[in-house]
């Protein structure tokens, strides 16, 4: 029997609350994607180029250090990857995720929200990451029906 994961970073909750609906959705487990040493608000200040999430978007090879893992990762067949766009990219954290786990012929469906962001640079990033997965088309999941996409996706 095939077994999903949602995998997701959320900074303020609102990536949270869409994992949420896809989890309960799709009956997938959640795996929420912690950095070892949280965010505060000044680190999430995309406005100040001094601040942390930007340092660290401004640095591809960067990879934040997570907190904990996924416990058999080698269980799953598809994996829904979530998470806020920033830079027109996924945060540097999504990218220690991937980097973390092999995922080659797993089912990869990436998901995101934006206050403005398309998720095409994303999608090309996280292939390039992950070149032996099978990545289905991403899609901002900002409004609409989050259920009904979810689960025609597996």
């Amino acid at each position: 029997m095939a077994k999903t994961l949602v995998a997701y970073f959320s900074a303020s909750g609102v990536t949270e609350r869409v994992a949420r609906k896809v989890a309960e959705a799709t009956g997938a487990d959640l795996y929420r994607i912690e950095p070892a040493e949280p965010y505060t608000a000044a680190d999430l200040d995309w406005r100040d180029k001094g601040s942390r999430s930007s340092v660290e978007m401004n640095d591809p090879s960067g990879r934040p250090a997570i907190a904990g893992g996924v416990a058999d990762m080698a269980s799953y067949d598809t994996v829904f990857v979530g998470f806020p766009v920033w830079w027109y990219v996924e945060p540097r954290i999504v990218d220690t995720f991937l980097d973390a786990y092999d995922f080659a012929g797993k089912t990869m469906i990436p998901f995101a929200t934006s206050g403005g962001s398309g998720i095409s640079g994303a999608e090309k990033s996280l292939a390039e990451h992950c070149p032996s997965a099978t990545w289905k088309p991403g899609r901002l999941l900002n409004s609409g029906d989050i259920a009904a996409w979810a689960a025609a996706q597996v």
